[in-house]
């Protein structure tokens, strides 16, 4: 039997060995600190280095045995991830209600069929209607409440890879839209009691009343490693009232929903008519401001835009009036804006382009200056003549490192994004600004031949705390220089 040093060694190295099997060189790390390599790799390996399957380390003994013809393999799980439940050797073949184990009362079921039980908390999830949604994971230490009413969770399952969640409570203040869109929520510790003097509402209340269904209990840096090795998987999150859980149905459910590639999220989160906003960003201890002498004018296309990004467009001096994602380059310019802001949002920006890109082309086209964020900037780049692709297991939490190319600066960032802009289809008019630290993905662009320019993460949102905040009046400063040409 090879050893894991030998089998990176014949693929050609850490990076070699990462490139073949799809994942990234920390994932090899973790090989080397576990003298492993997980099964769902031995194919790659197999293929690439000729060897048998009882070379690989921790191959199963594939003498012949009894059992061997019935044996149903069970999926890689952490010492405190539960497993799928037992089912009662006494039930007729084809039983829907297996026995949970002990203290479970909901599930997370993945696309590939794997049964993650936990404790649920929240809403319910009706009968035969659990939500189903893309798996990811956020690596944010606060904030939850402001990751639950992202816009751009909708459509998506939050692992939370911190363990205190819900320890501060919630407020009618850290909203980031009027209801959450997430589709549910992993944990791993029980949801405490609140201890913080903003906190108006118990996690668990602020959730059933939204009908959020969380699970708690589970592995969730298992779960974490699991969705960076192989991807963000479709699952099903299921909280029964009755506690009853049809495990075929369930797994069906997961493995038949579509995915976020193709998927147009952003009209189902945009606002259905034009607002204004005038809110400036909160402070101690006066709480949120108003902007009562604003120099520009700006419209906001809200694909699922986050309330603070409006709030440090207000605080630049902006008058900014919002209007929905649908909404034709005539209806932004009847408004005769000094710049507009494309929001973030989500979903994939090629489907969200079908109408999004004319509109936006048309607005370049009247030189009328232009700034995007995270959603935004995919569309901008695709109006440039750029294309995106979707990440293996995308970039979500409040540590992600970009460097400025401009500046040479590395900001800590805020990200959650599953989609990028393929900086090798942007054309010579359009230069790169920004890159991810983490895997070299784009973070930015700048046109060269237009006022327009946009980012991938989220600078309105602090982990800096204020590395990113001079983006709004970069933003400013470009209206400002169109006008005085």
């Amino acid at each position: 039997m090879r050893t894991v040093e030998d089998i990176i060694a014949l693929l050609g190295g850490p990076e070699a060995a990462a490139q073949r099997c799809g994942i990234g060189t920390e994932a090899v790390r973790k090989w080397r600190q576990a003298r492993a390599i997980p099964p769902r790799h031995w194919p790659a390996i197999l293929a690439a280095t000729g060897l048998s399957l009882a070379e690989l380390p921790g191959a199963p003994d594939t003498r012949p045995s009894p059992r061997a013809e019935t044996a149903m393999p069970m999926p890689e799980t952490a010492p405190d991830l539960v497993p799928d439940g037992d089912l009662d050797p006494r039930a007729p073949e084809g039983d829907r209600n297996p026995r949970a184990p002990e203290g479970a009362t909901a599930c997370l079921v993945l696309g590939d069929g794997s049964v993650f039980w936990g404790r649920g908390f929240g809403a319910h999830t009706p009968a035969g209607n659990a939500p189903a949604a893309e798996v990811c994971f956020n690596t944010g230490m606060t904030g939850y409440q402001e990751t639950l009413t992202d816009p751009s969770y909708a459509g998506q399952i939050i692992t939370f890879t911190f363990p205190h969640v819900g320890n501060v409570g919630t407020n009618p203040e850290d909203l980031e839209a009027a209801t959450p869109v997430a589709r549910g929520l992993v944990v791993k510790q029980d949801v405490t009691e609140p201890a913080n003097y903003r906190s108006t509402r118990h996690l668990d209340l602020w959730l059933k009343s939204h009908d959020v269904p969380g699970i708690a209990g589970l592995d969730t840096r298992a779960l974490t490693a699991r969705i960076r090795d192989g991807g963000a998987p479709n699952g099903v999150l299921c909280f029964p009232a009755d506690g009853r859980f049809d495990l075929s149905a369930l797994r069906a459910q997961a493995g038949a929903w579509p995915g976020l590639e193709g998927m147009d999220l952003a009209k189902e989160v945009s606002c259905r008519q034009p607002y204004r906003w005038d809110e400036t960003e909160w402070a101690w201890p006066q709480g949120f401001g108003r902007q009562a002498a604003p120099k520009h004018k700006v419209v906001a296309v809200d694909y699922g835009a986050k309330r603070n990004i409006l709030r440090c467009l207000a605080a630049a001096g902006l008058d900014v009036t919002v209007v929905p994602a649908t909404a034709t380059a005539e209806e932004i310019l009847r408004h005769q804006p000094d710049g507009v802001f494309l929001s973030n949002g989500p979903g994939d920006p090629a489907a969200t382009g079908e109408y999004a890109v004319p509109a936006i082309r048309e607005v370049l086209e009247k030189r009328v200056p232009v700034f995007g964020i995270c959603l935004g900037h995919q569309l901008l780049g695709l109006a440039l003549g750029g294309k995106t692709y979707k990440l293996d297991r995308g970039h979500r939490g409040a540590n992600q490192p970009v460097k400025d190319l401009t500046t040479g600066k590395v900001e800590i960032t805020s990200q959650n994004h599953g989609f990028a802009v393929d900086e090798r289809s942007l054309p010579s008019t359009v230069r790169v600004t920004h890159v991810s630290l983490f895997d070299g993905s784009n973070e930015g662009l700048a046109a060269t031949d237009r006022p327009a320019f946009s980012v991938q993460y989220h600078p309105e949102a602090s982990p800096g705390p204020t590395d990113s905040h001079y983006l709004f009046h970069r933003f400013v400063d470009l209206i400002e220089t169109s006008k005085g040409g």
